[in-house]
């Protein structure tokens, strides 16, 4: 072989590995990180059929979840009624595919909320620290003497029951929580050298905190976001348990529950199906949040 063509196809090969090679940038990585969780997959598929059986809702029900026929009530699972019909011969499938719009809604609203006053409160209590920062965590600490499923019977028992109001009271309760993990994010990024160069060179404390702050300190809120709407899920479905949730005839997984407890023993399907829907959603984000922690923690080398 000539020199010649050696050195051809030492370009050729060159060009090959430029083209498959990847750059090792943080987002890069973390993606890497996060296909190579298979817990944290199989929760980002479930959570992926949850959400489209959500926004799908309208078009897959075979039936009216709200609509009653009582010739059928207490139907066991067949070939018309997949999961069997409930006590009022509503279809059990069309009512847990329509309670995943309401899940998903509660949770993610829910979470919402606590995230923009607990990452708010916890990023002006670690950026600016003294007197602000001790009264803050002193009122965080207070609301975290409570249980956080009692916090949330007790705002809903004040306000009323009602979907809305368990919303705010998922997002009251999960606020301490996100306020002292921004708190420590920013406390950690606060001293850094860019910030500093950016208070040298002007720069306000509104404009280091949107710029710099916050976006350097957003992966533990992502992490915890993704955890804290399976909670508000599960705590959603136990105040509806206990008639403090959705009111009937709203098909919510909880509220369905606590229905199909009378009929355990005649038509065990009735509370099963819920249980099973509430039982793999929780799972979903549970295992979907665990992967985004593994893939979002610099430590982790691949």
């Amino acid at each position: 072989m000539s020199q010649l063509e050696a050195a051809d196809q030492q370009g050729a090969q060159n060009h090959l590995d430029q083209q498959a090679y990847v750059p090792r940038t943080p987002w890069n990585m973390m993606v890497s990180r996060f296909k190579q969780n298979k817990r944290a997959l199989v929760g980002l598929w479930m959570t992926v059929i949850f959400v489209i059986v959500a926004l799908l809702a309208r078009w897959i029900a075979p039936y009216d979840p709200i609509v009653q026929n009582m010739q059928i009530m207490l139907e066991t699972p067949s070939w018309s009624h997949p999961f069997g019909t409930d006590e009022f011969g509503r279809d059990i499938l069309s009512r847990i595919i329509y309670g995943t719009q309401i899940s998903l809604m509660i949770g993610i609203v829910g979470v919402l909320i606590s995230v923009i006053i607990g990452v708010t409160l916890g990023t002006v209590s670690g950026y600016f620290g003294g007197k602000a920062d001790m009264l803050i965590m002193r009122i965080v600490d207070i609301f975290m003497a409570f249980p956080s499923f009692l916090l949330a019977l007790a705002i809903v028992s004040v306000l009323g029951p009602g979907m809305s109001n368990v919303m705010i009271a998922i997002g009251i309760f999960s606020v301490p929580t996100f306020a002292r993990i921004s708190r420590s994010a920013v406390i950690s990024v606060k001293n850094k050298e860019f910030i500093e160069a950016a208070k040298a060179m002007g720069g306000t404390h509104a404009f280091i905190i949107i710029k710099h702050v916050i976006p350097n300190s957003i992966a533990p809120i992502i992490v915890l976001s993704s955890l804290r709407i399976a909670t508000a899920i599960l705590t959603a479905s136990g105040l509806s348990f206990l008639g403090m949730g959705a009111q009937p005839p709203t098909p919510e997984w909880g509220a369905m529950l606590s229905t199909g407890r009378e009929y355990l023993r005649t038509a065990p399907h009735v509370s099963t199906i819920p249980g099973l829907a509430i039982m793999f959603m929780v799972l979903s984000f549970n295992m979907l949040g665990d992967g985004l922690r593994d893939a979002l923690d610099p430590k982790m080398k691949l």
